[in-house]
């Protein structure tokens, strides 16, 4: 039967029902849909279980040729882990009374660790399994900051070693110093401990790695940090942070770039209140601001990130990065890992070189760790290994430290195994055949993009945020590839890649993680697609269209009210989980007990309206909770819907 508008607006609700018969008969709806495997499906995480009593707040892992596994810890303890994929795996203390040990390397019999203040080589020259010979390589200036944190070695392709200093945190901690040479760099130190200042600028470089004989590291939000990533480090390069440029006036320094020459072109934002006490500086939302890549056309040794991991997304304290083996974790061969400590996850990476620069997409991989991540090692089973601590930060999860493992259990996810940057947009590469019904439709695909400021500022809000709209769909025959004409792609800039209606064509199950976040440094020339050769339909305009004549007709039938009182309905927390979870809140929050951030139940009791708290999801105030070390970034990017009903239930927490 066919009705002209006027005729359904004055059938009001019996249109309703047809309109929601019509829509039923959309492929994404006509599925009787079992619940989509999650993480835990595919990925377990483990203990590995040590002996009652043992301090494990790891700060370093190394796996040896024979498969034992060293772990060293923060407490200054070393132990060798036999076995340590068995049931009951053996634990030897190898060495003890060390300094805050953040890292080790095996090489050539020996075991090389970095305390706070050197680079030592220990031996078990009698082979009792402990050591017995303790040789300090090189030594580096304290200055006795607590934050002066030590991280590495890693072993370079000619047998030399990496390590990295952080930056030494004063009182006014939000501006991290360099208070004695070579804070805020990496150094190459050979093992007659010859010592080479290899690239400067780095504010908390935890994440030192070597990849395939090429130095990378994450570094943490901060200032001059709008969010975490991840760099490859090549000799003289600047990554960012200006407080470690005090030392490139030193005669064996490969930067020449100085402190001068960085802020005559940088505001420093050193402000001071009224008292003339140091003051915290704020981000000025209206401002004219700068982004990294506009920094680089001034200064050249600025080294942009090669991928961006969200802040608050993909993590909050980003940590070691290392590559999966081709033959573990199934079809994520050969991409990297990158441990978070805050938000006790691991993201996965693949990376891609277009006009021979690196560049790549992001993805949440596995959460639910039981401490911080911060350390990674293979085992010979083919399990990752994770070394974990929150002293002094906190984690999403609760443990104050642990030694875990990640198990794959043979099982391919519905994943989007990679993304492509092509010259009209992107190629998504999937790790199971997709429904094509649904994958030849736009409406299936959203994409954003935004970048982050460069300033003096801990960290930044997304600024600059736009639409890409998808002008059209091409899917592969295997349904194994779907690529995207995308308008109004930017350089540099980080897209937000979201496909919420793909569906996988043997279950019809969700992708595990339907978003990826792009950094498209470099946009590759060659073919673009022709619109003949592409799907333009979008069943949204569809459903747009009968939505608007459905709100007439529910307007003739004075339904209004009701609608109304639904969106002030209180959700459960059942039903407020799933945006919790997408939006990246249970990361930091936890419904009744201190995380990262403070439990929803105190945020409750601050008596705060509706309007308030989503004011702070999308603007939030630190200071408003100045006991928390960790503060929560701006997620303007929660839609506003979504933040309302979050709100909603939060302040039902108050009853």
């Amino acid at each position: 039967m066919i009705y002209t508008i006027k005729q359904m607006i004055n059938k009001g609700a019996l249109f309703i029902a047809l309109t929601a018969a019509a829509l039923s008969a959309n492929p994404q709806n006509t599925y009787a849909q079992a619940e989509s495997p999650k993480e835990d499906d595919f990925f377990k995480i483990m203990k590995i279980p040590a002996p009652e009593g043992t301090i494990l707040e790891v700060g370093g892992l190394c796996t040896l040729p024979n498969g034992t596994l060293a772990v060293t810890t923060r407490r200054g303890d070393i132990f060798m882990v036999e076995n340590p994929s068995a049931q009951h795996p053996f634990f030897r203390k190898f060495a003890s009374g060390l300094h805050e040990v953040l890292g080790a390397a095996y090489k050539d019999g020996s075991l090389y660790v970095v305390q706070r203040g050197e680079l030592t080589k220990l031996t078990d020259t009698n082979m009792d399994g402990k050591a017995d010979v303790f040789e300090t390589i090189y030594a580096w200036p304290l200055s006795g900051n607590y934050h002066e944190y030590s991280f590495g070695p890693k072993i370079a392709p000619d047998g030399s070693f990496f390590v990295t200093l952080n930056l030494g945190f004063p009182p006014d901690w939000w501006h991290p110093k360099s208070f004695v040479p070579y804070r805020g760099w990496t150094l190459n130190i050979k093992e007659d401990g010859t010592v080479t200042p290899w690239a400067a600028g780095m504010r908390s470089p935890c994440g030192i790695s070597m990849i395939d004989g090429e130095l990378w590291y994450s570094d943490n939000q901060g200032d001059w940090v709008g969010s975490g990533s991840i760099m490859q480090v090549k000799k003289g390069a600047f990554m960012g942070h200006p407080s470690s440029l005090v030392w490139t006036n030193l005669p064996n320094s490969p930067l020449k770039l100085t402190s001068e020459q960085f802020f005559a072109k940088n505001n420093p934002r050193i402000e001071f209140d009224k008292d003339g006490q140091p003051f915290k500086p704020q981000d000025i939302v209206n401002e004219k601001f700068k982004t990294e890549f506009e920094a680089k056309k001034e200064i050249p040794e600025l080294t942009l990130p090669v991928v961006w991991l969200p802040h608050g997304i993909l993590g909050i304290s980003n940590s070691e990065i290392v590559k999966i083996p081709q033959d573990a974790f199934g079809p994520f061969g050969g991409q990297l890992l990158v441990c978070d400590q805050g938000q006790s996850m691991l993201d996965r990476i693949f990376l891609e070189k277009v006009n021979g620069e690196y560049q790549g997409a992001a993805w949440a991989f596995r959460s639910g760790f039981q401490s911080g991540v911060i350390r990674l090692a293979w085992l010979p089973d083919g399990s990752l290994a994770a070394g974990e601590t929150n002293r002094g930060w906190g984690s999403a999860g609760d443990a104050t430290m642990g030694l875990q493992r990640l198990v794959w259990n043979n099982k391919v996810p519905f994943e989007m195994c990679a993304i492509r940057a092509m010259p009209d947009g992107f190629e998504i590469e999937f790790t199971k055949p997709v429904d094509k019904k649904v994958a030849e439709d736009i409406a299936s695909y959203s994409i954003e993009s935004y970048i982050y400021k460069y300033q003096a500022v801990y960290g930044s809000p997304p600024v600059n945020t736009e639409k890409c709209p998808i002008a059209g769909v091409k899917v592969s025959e295997d349904g194994l590839r779907a690529r995207l004409i995308v308008n109004n792609l930017r350089r540099y800039y980080i897209h937000t890649i979201t496909l919420d209606g793909v569906r996988d064509k043997e279950n019809y199950f969700n992708l595990v993680h339907p978003t990826a976040y792009y950094t498209l440094n470099n946009i590759p020339e060659g073919q673009k697609l022709s619109m003949s050769e592409v799907s333009t339909l979008n069943s949204a305009k569809t459903k747009a269209a009968v939505a608007s004549v459905a709100k007439k007709g529910a307007l003739a039938k004075g339904v209004t009210a009701k609608a109304v009182a639904a969106t002030n309905a209180v959700p459960t927390f059942d039903e407020v989980k799933p945006l919790l979870v997408k939006n990246t809140c249970l990361s930091c929050h936890n419904a009744n007990k201190r995380q990262v951030g403070p439990a929803y139940i105190d945020v409750a009791k601050r008596k705060y309206s509706v309007n308030e708290l989503v004011q702070l999801i999308h603007s939030p105030k630190p200071e408003h909770w100045p006991d928390y070390s960790t503060p929560m970034p701006p997620m303007p990017q929660v839609p506003k819907e979504e933040a309302r009903k979050i709100a909603l239930w939060i302040k039902s927490l108050a009853k």
